[in-house]
């Protein structure tokens, strides 16, 4: 399955906000290259002709090809803030949340295993700018996982001692699922999805 058809619950992932659409076949191109190979093994050459299109053609849309990991890095630390702010800003109790939180996490790292070990894997690659800014993305995410559980603690939903620890192990086993998840495999996103809600409920020690 390509990168362009990756799917969590069934949704298309089309990068839409990326245009014209040779911009587009380009970037899908290079996460489905940077994911194979690796960022530092992946020429323009290779990105290009992926793509179907000439080396020339991509510096028309793209300085280099940091600029495309960049972009790249974006989009997938953008979309995956919105999830957790979503999650985050629901309604219910902390524990409703964070599950939900959790739940839409690791969906979005199983159906979009391709773009997600791109987005959290290469992050070394990039330059002091552009790491700097995604660094600062990252610490959001980090941000809205941890208020969840502040909140579930303070109302005594959660028994946690180590807050910031807790939030790190809870973001680690989301992401890692981007490693291992397999389409053809026996789960769903959305069942990988429920099952880690699940664990991390217990982690916290929420009574259910």
């Amino acid at each position: 399955m390509s990168t362009a058809e990756e799917t969590a619950g069934g949704e298309i992932e089309p990068w839409e906000e990326v245009t014209p659409d040779a911009a587009r076949r380009l970037l899908v191109a290079a996460v489905e290259a940077f994911a194979e190979r690796g960022y530092h093994a992946t020429t323009t050459r290779d990105i290009a002709g992926r793509a179907g299109m000439s080396p020339a053609a991509l510096y028309i849309h793209y300085k280099t090809k940091e600029e495309l990991l960049h972009r790249i890095s974006r989009i997938g630390h953008d979309r995956a803030l919105g999830i957790l702010r979503a999650a985050a800003a629901g309604e219910g109790d902390a524990t409703a949340r964070l599950a939900d939180a959790v739940s839409s996490f690791v969906r979005w790292h199983a159906g979009r295993r391709t773009t997600a070990r791109v987005v959290q894997y290469e992050l070394d690659a990039l330059g002091p700018d552009a790491r700097a800014e995604i660094l600062d993305l990252r610490r959001q995410v980090d941000a809205e996982v941890r208020r969840i559980i502040e909140e579930g603690v303070a109302s005594g939903e959660f028994a946690v001692v180590d807050v910031h620890g807790t939030t790190l192990a809870v973001l680690s086993l989301c992401i890692d699922v981007a490693r291992w998840f397999n389409i053809d495999g026996p789960r769903t996103p959305d069942e990988v999805g429920a099952l880690y809600a699940d664990l991390v409920l217990r982690m916290v020690g929420a009574a259910k």
